[in-house]
């Protein structure tokens, strides 16, 4: 995607430029304890018993973000709130949306777990905490930026918006659901998320595509009561081998889905996508 190009002249030079990732390393300490204070929050959405804490953890980012001068909203869902922060417009030059979570998996089983899932502890040079990488590390990163960019006296180049809700971990129903209400307020040039991988240490990563999750419930209904198979085993079907029937014929022997009309929405990739795939350093058999 090409973004327009602001008309607006940047007065962000690059010793600015060198002097704010400076700030930004003096700064480091205080933004791992910044971390290390939101993991702290137990914010698993799927514990009904954490929807205090899950709100805490959401009231902790929009304060953070409102310090540092952006306009915040709290938008109430049915469930638990998402974030809303923005910077102010720029004439002429692009919008983003950065999109994250601030909501975590279930801990269990707690026995598999080396020091505390909400006791934030450093081993060999990384955090462990739940969390920490999902997605609180990552949001925390795009927040940490703009906050401190504004706290160096420069205007942005551009507009930024955050969207950082509490349900993703247990579907984001209403967000799917308030979009339509939103669209106005998230209207962008593009969205950036940093919910997904790194190939590699040092080597930077720009994921533009994902397998996508479809649910379904199946069900098979089979005779009202026990038909002895001696009698019966011919002429009715056991529900439970049509089920194995069935699951069985969704995909074949390369991994490729049966449904007909699966792939028709799917962008096969170009040739030059797939010469870029085979010079990464990638080792199928330590992949295996």
């Amino acid at each position: 995607m090409s973004l327009p190009h602001s008309s607006t002249p940047n007065r962000f030079t690059m010793s600015s430029f060198s002097a704010l990732l400076d700030t930004l390393r003096d700064s480091a300490p205080q933004h791992l304890e910044d971390l290390t204070q939101w993991l702290r929050i137990p914010s698993i959405s799927s514990d009904s018993r954490r929807k205090e804490d899950v709100g805490r953890a959401a009231q902790w980012v929009a304060d953070k973000l409102a310090k540092a001068g952006l306009e915040v909203e709290l938008i109430s869902t049915d469930r638990h709130p998402m974030v809303f922060a923005q910077t102010p417009p720029v004439p002429g030059a692009p919008v983003v949306v950065v999109y994250g979570h601030y909501d975590v998996q279930p801990v269990e089983p707690l026995d598999q777990w080396v020091s505390g899932p909400f006791e934030p502890t450093i081993r060999n040079g990384n955090l462990y905490a739940r969390g920490a990488t999902d997605d609180k590390g990552q949001v925390l990163t795009h927040v940490q930026s703009v906050c401190q960019w504004l706290a160096s006296g420069q205007p942005l180049p551009l507009q930024i918006k955050f969207l950082i809700e509490g349900e993703e971990e247990v579907g984001s129903e209403n967000l799917e659901r308030m979009l339509p209400e939103l669209r106005d307020r998230l209207a962008c040039d593009c969205v950036v998320i940093s919910d997904s991988g790194q190939y590699a240490e040092g080597q930077p990563a720009i994921t533009y595509g994902l397998r996508g999750i479809a649910t379904y419930e199946l069900r098979v209904d089979g005779p009202s009561q026990d038909l002895h198979s001696g009698s019966f085993g011919g002429a009715v079907m056991n529900p439970a081998i049509a089920l194995c029937q069935l699951l069985s014929s969704l995909v074949d022997r390369t991994g490729r889905i049966q449904v007909p009309g699966f792939y028709d929405q799917v962008r096969p990739l170009e040739d030059q996508e797939r010469e870029q795939w085979k010079s990464l350093p990638q080792d199928d058999a330590q992949f295996a």
